[in-house]
């Protein structure tokens, strides 16, 4: 694989792909164009492949130059499903919604767009800052309603249009030693919702996703605060079969989901049972949540420091949760979670 250039910080990667499915989804053109904020990696990039297969012409978004480059080669790498096309470099910020622009000159009017972005802080509350709330927030909350409101008038003037927006478990159940990432996802659910009811008899959908735990690598990618040795080994140790989805299925089942228009797709029966649990009985699941974070670990005093998942299972160096991450470990390959 070559070395990407060196460059600007961010770009839109515009493919127009192939689809092995011709039967276009309802409502929408033959080959739809379809947006994917927070695609150069994990879930997302996942998420853009699935797009290409149904006969999309998909644009993704990120962060990093690099990550975007290495992004390209793998969704060229795919063979002959699918033919690699126009490349163009932007400015990228998922709390922005100036790519958009570039985009819809670049393969027209969005019909579909999703927003997979996401950064995970974990760790008790004291030890985190404004600042992974602020991130967390801009990332998962800002990042979708500017990716709507964006969108939204060239729907709403071709009366057709799908929206989709990843939330999480954490977004319906809250979710001890994960305040700032709960917070940003209760945000995105509710935004999504709200925006689903006015969006009816209009064309327009709006798919809210709540995936339970899934196996994209992101236990790599999180950012870990308080005792890191510990908060990764809790974290990092749900990535096992059973307990978490493969990303592919999960990608497959949420490309369906909003292209279908569906109101929610929710991912695993762990995620079903939480929330038809909290509904019914929420003063039990709190009681559960509490007792689950007395037994997570405390923050060490005087340590003031925030690192990622790879340093972090450095720190612990666990055979047994090694062992445990193995199936996550190697989605992390696979999407693309391991570039810097």
């Amino acid at each position: 694989m070559r070395r990407p250039a060196q460059g600007q910080t961010g770009l839109i990667l515009s493919s127009l792909l192939t689809g092995l499915r011709p039967s276009r989804p309802g409502g929408l053109p033959e080959r739809p164009v379809a947006l994917v904020a927070g695609g150069s990696r994990g879930l997302g990039l996942l998420v853009a492949r699935e797009l290409a297969e149904r006969g999309c012409r998909v644009a993704i978004c990120g962060r990093d130059r690099a990550t975007l480059t290495i992004a390209q080669e793998l969704l060229a790498d795919d063979g002959p499903r699918r033919t690699s096309g126009r490349l163009r470099r932007r400015r990228c910020a998922i709390r922005s919604s100036t790519w958009v622009e570039a985009v819809e000159q670049d393969l027209g009017p969005v019909d579909v767009a999703i927003h997979v972005a996401g950064v995970i802080q974990v760790g008790p509350v004291e030890a985190m800052t404004h600042e992974h709330f602020g991130e967390a927030i801009g990332t998962m909350l800002w990042g979708p309603v500017n990716l709507a409101l964006a969108v939204l008038p060239g729907m709403r003037q071709r009366r057709r249009g799908r929206i989709g927006v990843v939330s999480s478990i954490a977004g319906r159940v809250a979710v001890p030693h994960l305040v700032p990432y709960t917070a940003a996802k209760f945000g995105a659910a509710g935004f999504t919702d709200a925006l689903r009811t006015e969006l009816a008899g209009t064309g327009i959908t709006a798919t809210t996703v709540t995936p339970g735990l899934m196996r994209t690598g992101s236990h790599l990618r999180a950012e870990f605060t308080g005792d890191v040795p510990a908060e990764y080994a809790w974290f990092s140790s749900g990535m096992v079969p059973l307990v978490s989805i493969d990303a592919g299925r999960a990608a497959a089942r949420i490309t369906d989901g909003v292209l279908r228009g569906d109101a929610t797709v929710v991912l695993t029966p762990l995620a079903q049972v939480a929330i038809r649990a909290n509904g019914l009985a929420p003063g039990l699941t709190s009681l559960v949540a509490r007792q689950a974070a007395r037994l997570l670990p405390a923050a060490p005093s005087g340590l003031d420091e925030t690192v990622d998942g790879t340093v972090a299972r450095t720190r612990l160096d666990s055979r047994l949760v090694d062992t445990l991450t193995t199936l996550a470990d190697r989605a992390a390959r696979r999407t693309n979670e391991l570039a810097r």
